[in-house]
C-alpha cells in the first residue's frame, strides 16, 4: 500500500513537472528558465533535473513557504529545516514562525530551523512578523504591539480605526486603516506622519507598501474612485505630525510628499498587492488591466496587461523579471513572467487550487498540488 501510493505521488509529480516545464518559455529574450528540482511535501523528496549538487548540505539560508495543508522553510537544493501540517494559523517570515488559534492564550514563536525562540503569555491579539521584528495585532484589529525577542512589549499603538494592511522597513511602521488614513510609526511606536489621501467616494486604504530604506511609499486607495499614490520623503527628518494632511501637505520641515497618483477604473473592493522590487526601483500593484508598474528613477508609469486575479505576487524582481500566479476559473492558475518595464514574455498555465511564489535572486520558487518547484533565472 505504502509503495503503491510512493509511486502515485511520484508519478503525478513527474506529469505536473513535463506539463509545467513544457509550456515554459525564454524570458526575457537573453534570459532563461532552468528547471532544477521538485519535491512533493508529501514526501518530503526532491528530484533534480540535470546535474545533481555534489554536496547538499551548503544550500545557503532557508525560504519561508506555505503551500495548501502544509507550511515550513526550504533551501535552494530542496532541503527541509521545517515541512508540517497546519494545525492552526500560521505567521512566518524569512526567520521565525508561529502558529495560533482563534483566541490564542499564548503565542510559541520558533525559528526557522524550528528551534523554539520565546513564548507570549496572554497575547491578546495575533502575530506577524515585519523587517525582523515580532508584532502584535489586537483582537479588534486596531492596535499593534512589538514585542522583544524575549516575548517583553516594548511598545502599544492604537489607531483610529481598523487595521487593512501593513508593511515595515528601515525601522519604520506604515499602517494603512479603513478611515482612509495612513500612518507611520518610528521604532518607539511614536506616530511620525499621518496622511488622508482623500478624493474618493469611499475612504480606506486597500494596499500600503514602505521601500526599504524607508524614503517612499506606495499606497492603494480609496473607492470610486480609485487611486495609486506615490509618496517621497523630503527634509533632513519625520517630524511628528497631527490631524488631518490635506493632499501632498506636510508639517515642520519633513515629511513624505505625494509624487505621483493615477484613478485605477473601478478598482478593488478588496485587499490589493503592492510592494517596491528590483532594489526599490520600481514599484508594482495589482489593477484590473494586469499588472501596474511605476519606475521610481524616471517617474513613469505603465501596465502589463494579462487577465485573471492575482494571487501571488513576486515582492523581490531581479535581472528585470517579475513574475505573478493568477487564478482564472475553478483550479486554473498560470505563471506569467514580466520583462519591465512591462511586456508579458512568459505564460505557463497549470492546476492547482492552492499556489506559492517565492523569488530570491536568480531563483524563482513555485508551489502547487503540494510539490515545490525550483528554477534558476540564466542569461544566455
Amino acid at each position: 500500500m505504502k509503495v503503491s501510493r510512493k509511486i502515485g505521488i511520484a508519478v503525478v509529480v513527474v506529469l505536473y513537472a513535463a506539463y509545467f516545464f513544457g509550456v515554459a518559455r525564454p524570458v526575457p529574450p537573453e534570459s532563461v528558465l532552468v528547471p532544477r528540482w521538485l519535491s512533493s511535501l508529501e514526501s518530503g523528496e526532491s528530484t533534480f533535473f540535470g546535474e545533481k549538487p555534489q554536496d547538499l548540505s551548503e544550500a545557503g539560508p532557508f525560504l519561508p513557504f506555505d503551500l495548501g495543508s502544509r507550511f515550513g522553510y526550504v533551501d535552494s537544493h530542496g532541503n527541509f529545516s521545517v515541512n508540517q501540517i497546519k494545525k492552526a494559523n500560521v505567521s512566518l517570515s524569512a526567520d521565525r514562525w508561529a502558529e495560533y488559534d482563534a483566541e490564542p492564550d499564548r503565542i510559541e514563536i520558533f525559528g526557522s530551523s524550528g528551534d523554539p525562540l520565546t513564548v507570549v503569555e496572554n497575547p491578546r491579539g495575533y502575530p506577524f512578523f515585519l523587517d525582523g521584528r515580532n508584532f502584535l495585532i489586537g483582537n479588534e484589529q486596531n492596535t499593534v504591539t512589538e514585542i522583544d525577542d524575549s516575548g517583553a512589549v516594548i511598545w502599544t499603538y492604537e489607531f483610529s480605526s481598523v487595521l487593512t494592511c501593513v508593511d515595515a522597513a528601515a525601522g519604520l511602521l506604515l499602517a494603512g486603516l479603513v478611515d482612509g488614513y495612513i500612518e507611520v510609526l518610528d521604532s518607539e511606536g511614536k506616530q511620525v506622519f499621518l496622511f488622508a489621501p482623500g478624493g474618493s467616494g469611499y475612504a480606506i486604504i486597500l494596499g500600503c507598501a514602505i521601500s526599504g530604506d524607508g524614503s517612499r511609499i506606495g499606497l492603494i486607495s480609496g473607492i470610486e474612485p480609485q487611486r495609486f499614490i506615490m509618496l517621497e520623503r523630503y527634509g533632513t527628518g519625520i517630524t511628528s505630525l497631527g490631524g488631518t494632511i490635506p493632499l501632498g501637505i506636510s508639517a515642520g520641515n519633513a515629511g513624505y510628499r505625494v509624487i505621483h497618483h493615477e484613478f485605477l477604473d473601478n478598482g478593488y473592493r478588496r485587499p490589493v498587492h503592492i510592494g517596491f522590487v528590483e532594489n526599490d526601483r520600481w514599484i508594482i500593484y495589482e489593477r484590473e488591466e494586469g499588472l501596474g508598474l511605476y519606475r521610481i528613477g524616471s517617474k513613469q508609469g505603465g501596465v502589463a496587461e494579462f487577465e485573471g486575479e492575482i494571487c501571488a505576487i513576486d515582492n523581490t524582481g531581479g535581472q528585470g523579471v517579475v513574475f505573478v500566479i493568477v487564478a482564472h476559473s475553478g483550479n486554473e492558475k498560470e505563471l506569467i513572467g514580466i520583462n519591465l518595464p512591462g511586456r508579458v514574455a512568459l505564460k505557463a498555465p497549470f492546476k492547482s487550487w492552492e499556489v506559492f511564489l517565492k523569488r530570491t535572486d536568480s531563483g524563482l520558487f513555485v508551489g502547487g498540488a503540494q510539490n515545490l518547484f525550483s528554477f534558476t533565472l540564466e542569461k544566455r
